[in-house]
């Protein structure tokens, strides 16, 4: 069966093609994906506006055709955080179904978690024991941890990369002034989830996921040899501190000419490494390891699973 996951992010809409089977593996046959920042169209009352609604459709409709082109049997077409929060977000949904033809899945925060922490569970397996999750993405952090393929604790607070960099970091280079605004912002958000996590078993396994976190890794981290040759990427805490001051003195436009740091991540990528740092910290996590999988293959991973094969 050839399965398609539509994901209607904050940062961009992005569509995964994939052959399922029973017991197999989720791995991309084709990845199509368009940059929207949708953050940068919002209204001060919080409705995302007609340009911004634009920008959507289109790109749905290229990921629709793409879809069609591959001869995807099924299409599940998500979206999280910056359409579920807008104030024209029903109406903004109603478009986006009719454009694709289909039911549009609207989720939640902590569905976004537990569908990520699914995805990561799968990849790193039982022998990761008790695993800590982080994902950064444009509208919010979500946060996971447990010992078994959910989480018992999954938790979502509206520091995304995108959302923080219109918020906290509006100049281009922002400056220590703003970055440290973001910083007590951050800090103040994670404090009460801090105790909720605190109170879980102590992790075997802190897990990043998210395009943000692995260019943060690719930045600041290091990558070794795993299993078969694959490539496992770490980051410390500290090496991404040091690297805070840097990026907030640097153009956007200078950032991809930086390690591991794309086109489509420079305008947010400060606030993402603050957001990250702080939340490590508040859950003191010295090191993450990254995982290729997330929230597009933990919703593949369940539907899969659901068929009952």
């Amino acid at each position: 069966m050839r399965l398609g996951v539509l994901d209607i992010g904050s940062n961009t809409v992005h569509l995964l093609v994939a052959n399922a089977h029973p017991g197999g593996r989720p791995l991309a046959q084709t990845s199509e994906k368009s940059v929207l920042r949708l953050m940068r169209y919002l209204e001060d009352d919080g409705r995302i506006n007609d340009e911004g609604v634009t920008a959507i459709l289109e790109a749905v409709k290229r990921a629709r055709d793409v879809a069609e082109k591959e001869g995807v049997d099924e299409l599940l077409a998500t979206a999280t955080s910056a359409v579920r929060e807008a104030a024209n977000g029903i109406d903004v949904i109603l478009q986006i179904e009719a454009a694709l033809g289909q039911p549009l899945q609207v989720l939640g925060g902590e569905q976004e978690a537990r569908f990520t922490f699914l995805a990561v569970r799968r990849w790193f397996g039982w022998s990761a024991g008790q695993i800590l999750l982080f994902d950064i993405g444009g509208g919010s952090l979500e946060l996971a941890t447990g010992s078994e393929e959910l989480p018992e604790l999954a938790e979502s607070v509206p520091l995304g990369a995108g959302r923080m960099t219109i918020g906290f970091l509006p100049d281009d280079p922002p400056g220590e002034r703003q970055v440290e605004r973001l910083r007590g912002h951050a800090a103040t958000a994670l404090a009460p989830l801090a105790e909720r996590f605190a109170a879980q078993p102590r992790p075997d396994h802190v897990v990043g996921s998210s395009k943000t976190i692995r260019s943060l890794a690719r930045l600041a981290g290091q990558s070794i040899s795993g299993w078969s040759g694959t490539e496992r990427l770490l980051l410390r805490r500290d090496a991404l501190k040091s690297w805070i001051p840097r990026l907030a003195k640097i153009p956007a436009s200078a950032r991809q000419e930086l390690p591991g740091i794309t086109a489509d991540r420079t305008f947010q990528i400060t606030a993402g490494a603050v957001v990250l740092h702080e939340a490590m910290s508040a859950l003191d996590v010295e090191e993450l390891e990254v995982s290729p999988w997330a929230l597009r293959e933990g919703v593949l991973i369940r539907y899969i699973e659901d068929l009952g094969w």
